[in-house]
């Protein structure tokens, strides 16, 4: 499957099932891994937004908001996500999220 039918697979599959969590998630990968930053943060914040549990995203929009540079984002993510994963019980996304956190300084 070539990247543009995976992306245009992807966008199918949100418009039959908008509330599902993980393919809007895979959506923002899809886009961040074709250099389309600006479209991954939004779609992980969306997922963040409509999900707050799902915290895949959390630990994804946190590394992106780093990389560009912008560490007080990624610390109030890092920090939103640290709690969300302490309270679906996920302590090695909590902990993981957290030592990236401390890199930041």
């Amino acid at each position: 499957m070539s990247a543009t039918d995976r992306l245009d697979q992807l966008k199918q599959f949100l418009e039959q099932e908008p509330e599902d969590a993980f393919t809007r998630y895979a959506l923002a990968l899809e886009h961040i891994s074709r250099k389309m930053i600006p479209e991954g943060i939004e779609l992980l914040q969306e997922t963040i937004q409509r999900d707050p549990s799902y915290v895949p995203a959390y630990h994804m929009l946190g590394q992106q908001f780093a990389l560009e540079g912008r560490e007080e984002d990624a610390r109030n993510i890092y920090q939103r996500g640290i709690n969300a994963a302490r309270s679906t019980g996920d302590m090695h996304a909590a902990s993981e999220m957290q030592t990236e956190l401390d890199e930041l300084g």
